[in-house]
């Protein structure tokens, strides 16, 4: 049974895409949502239509954490600001919900690793696939040894939301979301998702990038604009780009805890000009004894495959996809949960490790987790460039 959670307030440093997509998961919870930062317009926008009662507008987010009705800070804003904001919560005394990428490099998030090992305070990264019920059931299944040995370990992230050269996101510039774009920001939740499957680490990685649209098009005069633009020509202004649309990534992975998954090997490719595809996070494991498959955009489904049985199709909260999701489904099988509802899921996981004195599962990613892929990415970058087998280190 899920614990009451009502008692906890949360505050939000962010007004874009993702922000309401925290609140929303929160209220589903119960958790008072009780403070917002961002730009002076954005937060008084998103505090008049989520009934927020504290509003910080001018990007004040130190206000913010001075604030006693805020226990939780979720960090929702660009990436170039996460360590900085993190630190400041952590500084101040609050528990942290850090989108992802932790950081732009491993130095800053080497900083505030040890900062949250410091303290007494929950630190979470929001890598949400962890919390898909199918997430869980294949990991279980590898934990438990059903599928044999693991062999390999193959899929993709694509997307094409950035397949014209006018389509415009800050995501796009290096300097502010970071060098590596197309890995960086929806790679890595696959990244993520088969690390936490698997119970490994990848340890070394090959990899080859590609930026297909050198140069790009944005409106003039406003580099905060996030549009898929539709702008008269003379509107727009050239710029170079210096992030990929594209990467393909060879990763092997070190020992598992789970015991079934040494020295696997992974192959993913990520697009952003995938045409057609809006978000499709595919995976599959593959082992000695059988096979699992699951795609994000069917979330409620895991492909079972095997050579000497019928092949199945696991559906949530039926038999066979039902044991090890307890705690991280709420609607019977045949009600479909998706996207708004694994962000409930992490949350509840979250809030769950604070409310009990941090005596939960430790299922979510950490700060550590988030460093880790940070220099995993270092590891993709280099790599790309020497075109050779790089350790992450």
């Amino acid at each position: 049974m899920p614990l009451p959670l009502h008692h906890l307030r949360a505050g939000i440093i962010g007004t874009g895409f993702i922000g309401p997509v925290h609140i929303e998961g929160l209220k589903r919870l119960g958790v008072q949502v009780t403070a917002v930062c961002g730009s002076s317009q954005g937060a008084r926008a998103m505090a008049d239509q989520w009934g927020i009662p504290e509003v910080y507008g001018g990007y004040d987010y130190a206000a913010l954490l001075r604030s006693p009705n805020v226990d939780v800070v979720h960090i929702t804003s660009p990436n170039k600001v996460h360590v900085e904001q993190s630190l400041a919560a952590l500084a101040a005394g609050k528990h942290v919900i850090c989108e992802k990428p932790l950081g732009m490099n491993s130095r800053e998030t080497a900083a505030l690793v040890q900062a949250a090992a410091a303290s007494d305070r929950v630190f979470a990264v929001n890598y949400l696939c962890r919390f898909y019920p199918a997430v869980l059931q294949m990991r279980a299944m590898v934990q438990r040894g059903e599928l044999g040995r693991i062999i390999h370990v193959q899929g993709h992230f694509f997307q094409d939301w950035l397949l014209k050269e006018t389509d415009y996101n800050w995501r796009l510039l290096a300097s502010e979301g970071g060098k590596l774009r197309a890995v960086g920001d929806v790679g890595t939740h696959w990244i993520d998702a088969v690390s936490f499957i698997l119970g490994a680490k990848a340890e070394s990685v090959f990899a080859t990038l590609e930026t297909f649209h050198k140069t790009r098009f944005r409106p003039k005069g406003n580099a905060e604009v996030q549009t898929f633009t539709q702008a008269d020509p003379a509107d727009l202004e050239a710029y170079e780009v210096d992030t990929e649309d594209f990467g393909s990534v060879l990763l092997k992975f070190g020992g598992s805890a789970h015991g079934y998954a040494e020295g696997v090997h992974a192959n993913c490719a990520v697009s952003q000009m995938a045409a057609g595809w809006k978000c499709s996070l595919y995976l599959g494991i593959y082992g000695t004894k059988g096979s699992v498959q699951w795609e994000f955009q069917q979330p409620n489904e895991i492909q079972a495959g095997y050579r000497d049985q019928p092949n199945q199709v696991l559906t949530r909260n039926t038999a066979g996809f039902d044991k090890d999701i307890v705690n991280f489904t709420d609607n019977p099988g045949g009600h479909a949960e998706g996207f708004p509802d694994g962000h409930k899921m992490q949350y509840r996981a979250v809030y769950e490790h604070i409310a009990t004195g941090k005596s939960t599962p430790l299922l979510f990613a950490t700060a550590e987790d988030g460093h880790d892929e940070v220099k995993l990415c270092e590891a993709i970058l280099e790599s790309s460039v020497s075109q050779r087998w790089v350790e992450v280190r």
